[in-house]
């Protein structure tokens, strides 16, 4: 599966990259898929590793900042592998052409 998410304090100001750092560093150590977007960043592996992470994330968050957002999207593909660079793959198939990634 696939899942895109964001995490990050409510109420902590303008800038919040302080506080998405620490999520990213974490997704990087977890040793799974990863991309990240300006609007989240997507991670690919099995549900239980997925949502530990996610949930992993939010705490981390959690332990500096009284409150907190976490917005998840889910693609789960039964036998699916390699969905994070392969769905855009098969975008830009059809499309004979590369696409801003």
């Amino acid at each position: 599966m696939i899942a895109i998410f964001s995490t990050f304090p409510i109420n902590k100001g303008e800038s919040l990259s302080a506080e998405v750092a620490k999520v990213i560093d974490a997704i990087s150590k977890s040793g799974l898929p990863y991309q990240t977007t300006a609007m989240g960043t997507i991670v690919e592996g099995q549900w239980d590793e997925v949502m530990a992470l996610i949930k992993k994330c939010h705490y981390l968050v959690r332990k500096s900042n009284n409150r907190v957002n976490t917005r998840i999207s889910i693609d789960d593909r039964k036998g699916a592998r390699g969905r994070i660079s392969g769905k855009v793959e098969s975008i830009e198939a059809r499309l004979g052409r590369k696409v801003n990634k």
